[in-house]
């Protein structure tokens, strides 16, 4: 009777060894999926502003989930469309300036213990537009842009009929129908003169001069202030 007491009692001892000797979930947990929020951006311009994308990670052994933005690798498709970790921040996105286009954003990064050579990757499609490119999402030949650039020695402002451009301030460029005349006037500035127009049509008031807005391009002009 002895013998079977010890021998129950270094069974349960042994099967007691065997549970703790398992690996801890914990120990493994796993990412199995990526979420890039948002899912979708669209830039209204290849000069819009940057948005701030997030990755979030789905974990299991034990199930969680994680804000894992700084720890994935980011990336694009088309890296010649985006500009990532704009500013040195992490998981910003922002169009180049110039083209337009529609890109994958993708945050990768590894499984984890157990699985450290598998990848998981999480994506979000990012489109830039360009309203006055027929070829560009959004675009249209149906409308067109002025751009006005003051420029030389001297200051002063530009402002069209019909309204949208007021320059120098916060609208040096406008969209106006394709095929519409606009009529530009220069004021020079405190110790100013008004020198010369570039790009459009001089008129009988040669402070003024009217441009023929292209469809679905962008028309520049100039205008040149001098000092005495």
């Amino acid at each position: 009777m002895k013998r079977r007491y010890v021998g129950l009692a270094l069974g349960g001892l042994l099967a007691v060894g065997s549970i703790l000797s398992l690996p801890s979930c914990g120990h493994d947990q796993k990412l199995v999926g990526i979420e890039v929020r948002p899912a979708t951006a669209t830039y209204l311009t290849p000069q819009s502003g940057v948005v701030a994308f997030s990755a979030i990670g789905t974990y299991i052994h034990p199930p969680a989930t994680k804000d894992i933005t700084a720890q994935v690798s980011w990336a694009t498709d088309v890296p010649g469309l985006l500009e990532l970790n704009v500013g040195g921040v992490v998981g910003a996105v922002g169009p180049n300036g110039v083209d337009c286009g529609i890109a994958d954003i993708s945050a990768t990064d590894t499984e984890g213990t157990g699985g450290a050579s598998n990848i998981v990757i999480g994506y979000a499609t990012a489109t830039v537009q360009d309203p006055t490119n027929p070829l560009c999402p959004g675009g249209s030949s149906t409308n067109g842009e002025l751009v006005v650039t003051p420029a030389g020695t001297g200051v002063g402002t530009v402002a069209s009929q019909p309204g949208g451009i007021s320059c120098p301030g916060t609208a040096c460029g406008a969209q106006f129908p394709a095929g519409d005349l606009v009529t530009l006037t220069a004021a020079p500035g405190a110790n100013s003169s008004f020198g010369s127009w570039t790009g459009c049509t001089p008129l009988s008031n040669p402070n003024q001069c009217s441009v023929t807005i292209p469809g679905g391009g962008i028309a520049t002009v100039t205008a040149t202030f001098n000092s005495p």
